[in-house]
């Protein structure tokens, strides 16, 4: 009975293994099925057509050409033109200089045109708003002179038309030097040093207020962007842009519109659009600040309805008294923007990044604002890579001492 017991024990284990390999074989036959139709379902082509592209992804960048950035208007700035009345000369630059440096040209003789255009601070002061003469405090942010001599229109509303006249305007300004022609004249007659070197320069006598101005004029006229990463590149340089601020550069051309006002060598159009900006808190909350804006508002000669109403600055419409031109502003030069922050007429944005993202969002919520604005739909990465273009506008600080200035001294 043991005997004949063995062999049908051997049969029945080997015929389970077989039928253990045969599943096995079944199984992993289907295992290798199933692994290589799952890897045919999550293959996507590389690009997606823009039907399926996720929300916000970014679409390829067209980088121009230089040839087509120069057919767009953009390159290095040219050679300054001064007026036929105040032609330029070294020794009346160095001589606006000296006046541009001088606390002397002002009311209390303690602010000088360097206050609000420090070279240490883009030559702008550094604050949203501007300091202003002592005893008040400005409405306005204190805008860079690096290259102002290329508008046409000066300050943030384009109300004066020359560098002469807006010099006049800032150290006569009730807001600003406060100083009387005049007195000017005066104190300068009352200092030899002067008093030689304008004879030098004008041929004159005694000093001019007028003469004062020219000379400013001609200094800041001096006050001119070097050493332009963009700039660079427009003449060839490939490395000096990096990979961001090229795409950016396309942003800026492209998709972002920048260029639609932001044109030319000095990337200003130099006309006036509403953009939305949001209004100043300090308007509401500092008493000095809001007696300089209703100021504005008399002294610009606004009806009484808009007077009483005065929440934020109204740029050309105290010009042209148009409702069409409330809240329009000269469109400010991009150049040296990464060093002449903050940054709106307002100073209400601190950094570049949050100036691109209010664009991207189409602006403010002014009913009056520019048709050109629109949202742009920027990634975050866009944002970024424009912010690197904006920043290759950059190019070396300017940086002057103050000079030595001429004494006063008792006449006979």
């Amino acid at each position: 009975m043991r005997d004949s017991g063995i062999p049908g024990i051997v049969y029945f284990f080997a015929g389970v293994v077989f039928f253990a390999a045969v599943m096995a074989a079944l199984f992993i036959s289907e295992k290798t099925r199933q692994d290589d139709t799952a890897q045919e379902e999550v293959q996507v082509p590389a690009t997606l057509p823009p039907s399926q592209q996720e929300a916000g992804a970014e679409a390829p960048v067209t980088i121009p050409s230089r040839e087509d950035l120069r057919a767009m208007g953009l390159g290095p700035l040219p050679p300054i033109g001064m007026p036929a009345d105040n032609p330029q000369s070294e020794a009346k630059a160095e001589l606006g200089k000296l006046l541009f440096f001088d606390n002397r040209m002002s009311g209390d003789g303690l602010v000088s045109c360097a206050t609000c255009h420090a070279p240490g601070l883009g030559w702008g002061d550094g604050n949203a708003l501007s300091l202003g003469y002592p005893g008040t405090m400005h409405w306005r942010n204190s805008q860079t002179i690096i290259n102002s001599a290329y508008y046409t229109q000066l300050f943030w509303a384009g109300e004066s038309k020359s560098l002469e006249v807006q010099a006049k305007s800032a150290m006569t300004g009730n807001l600003a030097g406060n100083l009387d022609p005049a007195m000017a004249e005066e104190r300068l007659r009352q200092i030899p040093g002067y008093v030689q070197i304008f004879k030098e320069v004008f041929g004159t006598d005694a000093p001019g207020f007028g003469d004062a101005l020219r000379a400013i004029a001609s200094f800041e006229a001096t006050i001119i962007s070097s050493n332009v990463p963009f700039d660079r590149y427009m003449d060839g340089d490939d490395a000096a842009l990096s990979e961001e601020a090229v795409q950016g550069l396309g942003l800026f051309t492209g998709k972002a519109g920048c260029i639609e006002c932001h044109s030319g060598p000095l990337l200003s159009d130099q006309g006036f659009h509403n953009t939305g900006v949001p209004p100043q808190p300090e308007f509401e909350s500092n008493p000095l600040r809001q007696i300089s804006l209703r100021y504005q508002h008399r002294a610009r000669g606004v009806p009484e309805s808009v007077y009483r109403e005065a929440d934020r600055d109204l740029g050309l419409y105290y010009t042209t008294k148009l409702d069409s031109d409330k809240g329009k502003f000269r469109t400010p030069s991009l150049r040296e923007v990464g060093q002449t922050g903050p940054y709106m007429h307002n100073g209400v944005f601190k950094t570049l990044a949050e100036v691109v993202e209010f664009y991207d969002r189409g602006g403010g919520d002014d009913p009056s604002k520019d048709a050109l604005l629109r949202p742009l739909g920027l990634t975050q990465q866009e944002i970024g890579n424009l912010v690197e273009f904006l920043r290759a506008l950059t190019g070396d600080q300017i940086i002057i001492e103050a000079p030595t200035l001429p004494e006063y001294e008792v006449l006979p």
